[in-house]
């Protein structure tokens, strides 16, 4: 299996976030998506997709449709997507996806978060060329009527990258660009997302001995419990790979 395969069992294997932590991500999203292309999900694929992924996370359908009916009220706040790079302990490289309506306090908590923990905050462009932005679908393995292999060559326009059978489903790795053309692919053909999104993932990895995982363990933690943080990706080996 290749690295997007080692890099989604080694999330999968340390669930930072309580579901409520996912809820709220999930709601940014919603807003940030009704915001863009508007509340109908059959003419907005953005919204489209987060509602798939709400549906995937066991989010009340009540909470989906409040979230949608909130962020169509003009009153509504947006959110900014923000991305910050910098090094934790051991030089393993950070990266943060954020989506805040109040930069100043953003920047100020990503900040403390490193300086507590003895990292860097670094400028833009600083770690972001170590990950690959990619794009993945989990689709439904009863809609493929072809093999693995057979669908990695159906699949070669797509610059699909890896592609992987999981007991969620067949999951599908590609560029960030490829986004909107594998979902209308998908969708063209009948074949039902169960979810999909965006990863960065580290193009080289660095093993730490287990104090120093601990080290950087605790800054990811804290970046973590930031209420604005909706990712936090890095390039440190997991134990488990």
């Amino acid at each position: 299996m290749g690295r997007a395969f080692e890099f989604r069992k080694a999330r999968k294997m340390k669930r930072w976030s309580a579901m409520a932590k996912t809820f709220t991500r999930l709601g940014k999203d919603i807003v940030m998506a009704v915001k863009e292309g508007g509340p109908n999900p059959d003419t907005n694929s953005r919204l489209r997709a987060v509602i798939q992924n709400a549906k995937a996370a066991n989010m009340p359908k009540d909470n989906v449709e409040r979230a949608i009916k909130k962020a169509s009220d003009k009153d509504t706040a947006d959110y900014k997507e923000v991305l910050f790079e910098g090094y934790a302990p051991h030089g393993i490289a950070v990266l943060i996806e954020t989506a805040t309506d109040n930069n100043n306090r953003t920047v100020a908590n990503v900040r403390a978060a490193f300086n507590k923990c003895d990292g860097n905050l670094g400028t833009s462009g600083s770690v972001v060329f170590m990950f690959d932005h990619t794009c993945n679908f989990t689709v439904k393995k009863e809609d493929i009527t072809m093999d693995m292999e057979e669908l990695e060559l159906e699949l070669i326009d797509f610059e699909v990258e890896e592609i992987f059978d999981d007991e969620e489903g067949v999951i599908i790795y590609a560029p960030f660009e490829q986004f909107g053309a594998l979902q209308s692919y998908f969708e063209e053909n009948n074949i039902e997302i169960l979810s999909s999104g965006f990863e960065r993932i580290p193009t080289t990895t660095t093993k730490l001995t287990e104090e120093q995982q601990a080290d950087v363990d605790k800054l990811l933690e804290k970046l973590e419990e930031d209420d604005d943080v909706q990712n936090v990706y890095h390039s440190m080996k997991s134990n488990e790979s």
